[in-house]
């Protein structure tokens, strides 16, 4: 059983390609990466081809994560092949549970800092795209934190047969 997690972002440019590599990372070092694949996509398709935004890259790779990224739109029908699509911030899982077609797909949506539990309240990873690169620092130390809450997330959903 294969188990697929898929993060949405607005353009899929700057925080979902981030999740995604940080997140496969986690992945790789637990060694499950022939069991889980980490994808991402955005809500609307602007970026659609291009790569992710040069401030998510260089973030990224100042850190040691992979960057190469090509930017496309969430379909509807991908839903019945995802565990999880985890939603950056509640506007991107609003848009994604109108998308939902049944109540079963709606609830694999899940908001990615709802698996960080220094989050509080406080469960969107803030658009770093129209401000300075501290924004894409703080957008990578979010991503790191729920990435651990997410990947036992996802060992508990393998364990299980089932998304967490």
């Amino acid at each position: 059983m294969t188990y697929r997690v898929c993060f949405v972002c607005t353009g899929n440019i700057c925080r979902s390609p981030m999740a995604e590599h940080v997140f496969r990372a986690r992945v790789e070092e637990a060694g499950l990466g022939g069991a889980v694949e980490v994808d991402s996509a955005g809500t609307g398709g602007w970026h659609e081809g291009d790569g992710a935004d040069p401030r998510t890259v260089a973030v990224l790779e100042e850190h040691g994560y992979t960057s190469a990224h090509t930017a496309r739109q969430f379909r509807a029908s991908w839903f019945p092949a995802l565990d999880l699509v985890i939603a950056l911030d509640e506007g991107h899982a609003r848009e994604l549970r109108r998308l939902a077609r049944t109540p079963e797909e709606a609830a694999r949506i899940r908001l990615f800092r709802s698996y960080d539990p220094g989050a509080g309240n406080s469960l969107d990873v803030p658009d770093p795209y129209y401000g300075g690169y501290e924004g894409f620092e703080e957008c990578l130390e979010m991503t790191e934190a729920a990435s651990e809450g997410l990947l036992s997330a996802v060992l508990s959903g393998l364990r299980e047969g089932r998304p967490e």
